[in-house]
């Protein structure tokens, strides 16, 4: 069975810098990635749409990137039984508080999984773990990925104890 395809949705193109490494991480997976600009508050029939199609359309889960009042994973999540994903993105306003808040206090039965503000790669990672559940290969690049991080603070650690400070 082919790998599902991650959806990356952002509310505007000025996301795109901080969704990029969503984007980069998933592809060196080597996971799918679909991306469109879709607005939770200027196109909301196309979100609904969008996500009440996606599982027939080879999604696994859906990425969503969206800043000030963030409700564009939410108004996807309402509309899919697909787990989504939201990044809440760093605006000029309150420094993403505003986004984190609106995208992590969803109502009871709506789940948004949430991440740090502007935290994509952690999204991509988990969007790809979730899929890692069914496809063993996966599982496997991603254990390689933390036994490079283990390894990366063993490295750290011995440097340390070699310096002078």
């Amino acid at each position: 069975m082919p790998i599902k395809k991650i959806a990356l949705i952002m509310g505007s193109d000025s996301d795109l810098p901080v969704v990029a490494p969503a984007k980069k991480r998933l592809e060196s997976l080597g996971i799918p990635v679909e991306a469109h600009i879709i607005s939770a508050h200027r196109t909301p029939e196309a979100a609904a749409a969008f996500s009440k199609s996606a599982r027939e359309n080879g999604f696994g889960a859906i990425i969503a990137a969206a800043g000030k009042a963030a409700h564009l994973a939410g108004a996807l999540a309402a509309n899919t039984t697909l787990p989504v994903i939201g990044i809440p993105v760093k605006s000029s306003t309150l420094d993403g508080l505003d986004a984190l808040l609106s995208t992590v206090q969803m109502p009871s039965g709506v789940p948004v999984a949430t991440v740090a503000i502007d935290g994509a790669d952690n999204a991509a990672l988990l969007a790809a773990q979730i899929l890692a559940v069914e496809d063993e290969a996966l599982a496997e690049k991603l254990q390689g990925l933390k036994d490079q991080m283990k390894q990366g603070a063993i490295d750290k650690d011995i440097a340390l104890q070699t310096k002078e400070w």
